[in-house]
């Protein structure tokens, strides 16, 4: 069954990095917010790096806003048994481009996903505009210690 995705993007005006993942986990879609799996580390590693508190939804979205980003998911439509990336299928993107353009203080891309990082170069490598790799927050990628994580988020996305 084809899924829409459910949120519109968090993004104001003064938002400078746009943050993409890759479509909403089955938790997301049932907790109607973005990284809501419980043992996902996003809003752990935001709130780290920050200072902020993230542990309700106004204060995710008030934190996005602090630190001038902006969050949002590169596929707007799939077909999908589970949240694996991997099982996505008959991928639609969202509209990257119109976004930018409404929105042109964002200045660099930043994927939490291999996937979404290849579906963007897929579909808008056009684009002039620097992009990061994230490591996932993923509960799936466990690869990487939390506080190496931690060291590449407050990298590429600098502080609060």
């Amino acid at each position: 069954m084809k899924q829409e995705h459910p949120f519109k993007p968090i993004i104001f005006k003064s938002s400078k990095i746009l943050i993409l993942g890759t479509f909403p986990s089955l938790k997301s879609f049932e907790n109607s917010f973005y990284y809501s799996h419980p043992k996902n580390q996003f809003w752990k590693i935001l709130s780290t790096i920050s200072g902020y508190p993230a542990n309700i939804k106004d204060q995710k979205i008030w934190l996005i806003k602090q630190c001038r980003l902006a969050l949002w998911d590169i596929v707007q439509s799939c077909k999908r048994k589970n949240s694996a990336d991997s099982n996505l299928k008959d991928i639609v993107p969202n509209d990257i481009e119109a976004l930018l353009k409404n929105y042109p203080n964002i200045q660099k891309i930043a994927f939490t996903s291999r996937l979404a990082e290849k579906i963007y170069n897929k579909h808008f490598s056009h684009l002039n505009i620097e992009t990061v790799y994230l490591p996932s927050p993923s509960p799936a990628y466990m690869a990487m210690k939390m506080e190496d994580k931690i060291k590449e988020y407050k990298k590429a996305l600098g502080g609060c």
